[in-house]
């Protein structure tokens, strides 16, 4: 306990004293981890909108304008009895028209000019959790889009697919990104520090001669990384928080509205702790690496 409470007073005290070269470590850190921290607030962010339009999954059955009544009911028939569906609703070409008209207010001047109802009608279908997982629901697209009198399937559940796997994509690229930078960060507080160990050469050597601990030795040079390592990672969430309360004061309601209705947050708790642990994590790393040339 006595090596550590040492060690945090010399590391606090080292930081004073070369605060113009420490600056440029907690900048290196502030910048990795602000980099993390926006890939873990958008990716998070991105993760639970995906999981809402999932758990809201469903697929519309188009008709042709020439479909018969007993077709449509033969369709209606199928869904009802797959075993895959939560509900379904019959939408006309009238009403189909109607929902253009009142989700897209800037294009309702043009729809009064269509001669002819352009749009078709439609059975919307929500689909059954389970039937997800377990293959009923593409099966029953597949064979709704091979009876008569149906136009076309569209199926939520393969462009969400896709969405999911160009965030995979975007995740793994950040990563490498956060990584580089985290290498970065790290050898730049191991020159810092390495700095400081050499400007108390003299003293460490006379530690050694009395025969000091090596934690009492090493333990400052390592107390400083992580206080850098925390320093920086606290500016960075101060500067996404601030950044994230002017974009929410700018676009916050053209956000909610492309996201329909969900808002775009800042990061959890947990994941700002993570942030800051990552932070005084890479700045003792690199306090570690320089503290070896120490004793």
């Amino acid at each position: 306990m006595r090596a550590f409470d040492y060690a945090l007073r010399q590391g606090w005290a080292s930081l004073w004293r070369s605060r113009g070269s420490t600056a440029f470590a907690v900048v290196a850190i502030a910048l990795a981890m602000m980099v993390l921290g926006t890939l873990l607030m958008v990716t998070w962010n991105a993760e639970r909108v995906l999981d809402r339009w999932t758990s809201a999954a469903e697929f519309s059955v188009y008709l042709r304008d020439d479909a018969t009544s007993e077709q449509r009911g033969t369709i209606e028939s199928l869904i009802d009895d797959s075993g895959a569906a939560a509900g379904r609703e019959y939408v006309s070409k009238a009403d189909a028209l109607q929902r253009f008209r009142q989700e897209f207010i800037e294009l309702a001047a043009l729809a009064t000019s269509f001669e002819d109802n352009p749009f078709p009608a439609s059975v919307e279908v929500r689909i059954r959790p389970d039937a997800e997982t377990d293959g009923r629901a593409d099966e029953l697209v597949k064979r709704l889009a091979s009876l008569p009198g149906v136009a076309d399937v569209r199926y939520d559940r393969q462009w969400l697919e896709r969405l999911g796997n160009g965030l995979e994509t975007v995740r793994a690229a950040g990563l490498v990104l956060v990584g580089l930078m985290v290498i970065a960060a790290a050898v730049t507080v191991a020159t810092v520090v390495r700095l400081g160990l050499y400007a108390r050469r003299a003293e460490i050597e006379i530690m050694e001669l009395v025969g000091s601990p090596l934690a009492f030795i090493r333990g400052p040079f390592v107390a400083e990384g992580v206080l850098q390592g925390g320093i920086g990672a606290v500016l960075a969430l101060v500067v996404l928080g601030a950044a994230y309360a002017a974009v929410q004061g700018l676009w916050g309601a053209d956000i909610r509205g492309l996201l329909d209705g969900g808002g775009f947050e800042f990061l959890p708790a947990r994941m700002g702790t993570l942030v800051v642990v990552g932070g005084m994590a890479v700045g003792g790393a690199g306090g570690f690496v320089a503290s070896r040339h120490a004793g």
